[in-house]
């Protein structure tokens, strides 16, 4: 329930605290006393579209605030959790209004945006009066009535989940034939890579072992020069071994012959050609050593060469051309298998819409069922609203071919005056003072299904007397068992049902020359004087007062 309602320099509002109760309260008073006003600041503070021109004359700015008790889990509170602000015992609404034409919105004293203020707003408090912009006037908000009227949650959740699954299970077929078509097109090139890299068949850590091995062919091919010409020197035609070993035999026949003066040469040449032969054991096995292919150098470096080549062509390195070679081979073995995975997403996606279009056809049999037994319920509160001649219609739509969250209808609310004239919509076909008599007759079926917790009339009476005010006041009455109704009314008949009872009017201040709005609660007497008022117009008679006082005494 609206609780409570604080404004500060709104138009002709300087200041006002307004404490609110549950059931029903009238609000009433002489034309231009501020009623208006009134209503267009509880507008502004559910997240209405503001204005510069609402700020009091000489003020930078003005402020309402709006006070709401609420369930645990009504769905305003539900949009305050999934906004991440904070969740207190009371909703609180605020709304700065700048005399620039700026504004600023709070809830619970967090900054929100108006939209997000209006979407928070629209789910506490419903206005209805005779204007084309509020409430159930909105065509879009007729399916979510009857669906409440109808106790279709169920059904609504069972089609939105059949719908999530059926939308995925699409999406996944929709992916799936794109990444065929992708790979398609990359089929060619996918399998000249494999065909490339399959005959190369690159293997980790072979560049590595590649490289040292020609660094090391390098240097075994650059020293084999060197080794060559200490060959030709130990082994060749002017090699000293044969010379040298020439010469000691003839010193030894010499020596052999009496010459001892030749044994230490002797010695000495021993002791080289030893040395020699020494030499000669360490070159053969430098040369055992050193022994290569040098058409093994040339191989090694073309396998390098292509690696590298490779790599460059695919952007990557030696060691990822492996991983080059397995992410084709993949694209190509996916290919091969994406017909049966297709197959299988499509056979997924069928079983998707079809349980889906089940559970829609359920909505749909149950939403046309409920759609008669509105259009029953909301004609049956006609009559004594003076329209027992009109027909109140729930128009269904139904486009199976059309999928979404919410099933195959669109849904819009028509109405018939007279017999004979065609059907159309609430706004289109009803006057001012019909459109409000068919809402308040709508929103008395559907007040305890869905409705706000707060309902605001704005003078849906105008127009009409006697019979037909009655008929309005015993509805929002009735109206007022399920929620909390506030009414702006210039009936008589609408104000005497009321349990609280304001009255709206102007002060003046500083003799004159500002005035205000001021509202207070009227009871017993001053209660009777304002219906009386309200009978008799700008003078007041005993026997209105009498009157007054019999219609608040009956309906009491």
């Amino acid at each position: 329930m609206l609780s409570a309602l604080s404004v500060r320099n709104i138009v002709l509002i300087d200041q006002l605290e307004l404490s609110l109760e549950r059931g029903m309260t009238v609000l009433t008073g002489e034309t231009g006393a501020g009623k208006s006003i009134l209503l267009d600041s509880l507008t502004l503070a559910l997240g209405g579209r503001g204005d510069a021109s609402l700020v009091r004359a000489g003020q930078e700015s003005g402020q309402v605030v709006a006070v709401l008790s609420l369930p645990d889990e009504h769905p305003a509170r539900v949009l305050l959790r999934a906004n991440d602000i904070t969740d207190d015992d009371e909703l609180i609404l605020r709304r700065v209004q700048f005399a620039d034409g700026r504004t600023k919105a709070f809830v619970n004293d967090q900054p929100v945006s108006a939209a997000l203020l209006q979407q928070i707003g629209s789910r506490v408090v419903e206005i209805h009066g005779q204007h084309d912009d509020r409430a159930l006037v909105d065509v879009a908000t007729h399916r979510a009535a009857l669906d409440a009227f109808g106790s279709h949650e169920s059904l609504l959740v069972e089609v939105a989940r059949t719908y999530a699954a059926f939308s995925a299970a699409e999406e996944q077929v929709a992916l799936e034939q794109k990444s065929i078509a992708l790979a398609a097109e990359r089929e060619d090139y996918a399998r000249h890579v494999v065909g490339e890299l399959g005959a190369l068949k690159p293997v980790t850590g072979e560049e590595d072992e590649l490289a040292t091995r020609r660094q090391h062919l390098m240097v075994l091919e650059k020293a084999s020069e060197d080794v060559r010409d200490a060959d030709d020197l130990m082994n060749g035609p002017t090699a000293p071994g044969p010379q040298l070993l020439s010469l000691m035999r003839r010193l030894v026949r010499k020596a052999d012959g009496g010459a001892t003066i030749f044994q230490p040469l002797i010695e000495a040449l021993d002791n080289s050609l030893v040395a020699l032969d020494g030499t000669s054991d360490a070159l053969e096995a430098l040369k055992r050593e050193m022994a290569f292919d040098p058409r093994e150098l040339e191989e090694v470096e073309e396998r390098l060469f292509a690696l590298r080549a490779a790599a460059r062509k695919h952007q990557t390195t030696c060691d990822g051309l492996a991983q080059v070679l397995m992410q084709y081979e993949t694209e190509l073995q996916a290919l091969l298998d994406s017909e049966g995975r297709l197959k299988a997403l499509s056979a997924a996606r069928d079983s998707a819409k079809a349980a889906y279009q089940q559970a829609a056809e359920t909505l749909s049999v149950a939403r046309t069922k409920a759609a008669l037994a509105l259009s029953a319920a909301v004609e049956a509160e006609l009559p004594d609203l003076k329209l027992g001649s009109a027909r109140f219609i729930v128009a269904l739509e139904t486009d199976r071919a059309r999928a979404s969250a919410q099933g195959f209808e669109q849904v819009s609310f028509q109405v018939q005056t007279n017999p004979g004239t065609p059907a159309g919509p609430l706004l289109k076909v009803a006057s001012g003072g019909e459109l409000s008599r068919f809402l308040l007759a709508l929103k008395v079926v559907l007040a305890d299904r869905g409705s706000a917790p707060v309902l605001i009339f704005d003078e849906i009476d105008t127009g009409v007397g006697g019979a037909v005010a009655d008929a309005i006041g015993r509805r929002l009455a009735r109206l007022a068992h399920k929620v909390q109704v506030l009414a702006v009314t210039h009936a008589p008949q609408v104000a005497a049902r009321a349990q609280v009872h304001l009255l709206i009017e102007k002060q003046a201040l500083n003799e004159g020359a500002f005035m205000r709005t001021h509202v207070r609660t009227l009871d017993g007497g001053t209660r009777q004087e304002e219906v009386a008022r309200m009978l008799a117009g700008a003078t007041i008679t005993e026997e209105a007062r009498a009157a007054a006082g019999r219609l608040i005494s009956e309906i009491s």
